[in-house]
């Protein structure tokens, strides 16, 4: 598993992408072993997915009887949900890249995306703990919300046009191929699991 000076090596070219930098995709490890090991991201983001997770419980509780009680199930479904999240759009975007002719830029989509999930997952995790802790704030909250998913947008499709070349239509389509598709898969299952907030 990464350790976190790699990790932060990482961000830092990511950092310099977002920036206009290509020098930043140096520091990425885009190899095949790059490729498998950026999926640590996920034991990354844990710590700030348990934090969304509890707010999420909180959000399912308030439209429930006040006996009701939630158990492991409802956190495995949870985590169903984010795994689905996090795997089905980078396989969406493997499939355009390669009708695109992309395929050999794809593991470095591939990694920058998954080490993007780091600082956003604990982005939105903060989010989550100051919506637990301060409910009133939830309007203000859901402004900064909103603004970090624009950054999360801008960001991909700056790191993107160094990445697959400054061509910006097929940088807006494979953006949104990475990001709509989860926010309609994301409410689909959490109807079908039954984690959707009542």
């Amino acid at each position: 598993m990464p350790g976190a000076f790699e990790v932060r090596y990482y961000l830092a070219g990511l950092w310099q992408l977002v920036r206009g930098d290509a020098a930043g995709l140096q520091k990425l490890d885009i190899s095949d072993r790059g490729l498998l090991r950026s999926f640590w991201a996920i034991v990354w983001c844990l710590p700030a997915m348990a934090i969304s997770w509890l707010w999420w419980r909180e959000l399912y509780l308030r439209g429930m009887p006040r006996d009701t009680e939630l158990g492991g199930i409802f956190f495995f479904r949870l985590g169903m949900l984010e795994f689905a999240n996090w795997l089905v759009p980078l396989v969406l975007i493997g499939l355009l890249a390669f009708a695109l002719g992309l395929g050999r830029k794809y593991h470095a989509m591939v990694v920058a995306v998954n080490w993007l999930s780091v600082p956003f997952a604990y982005a939105y995790g903060l989010l989550s703990l100051l919506l637990m802790l301060a409910p009133g704030l939830t309007g203000f909250l859901s402004l900064i919300w909103l603004f970090l998913m624009v950054a999360l947008v801008f960001s991909i499709s700056r790191i993107f046009r160094l990445i697959c070349g400054p061509h910006p239509l097929m940088i807006a389509t494979l953006t949104m191929v990475l990001i709509v598709p989860t926010m309609l898969l994301s409410d689909t299952l959490e109807r079908f699991l039954g984690i959707y907030p009542g």
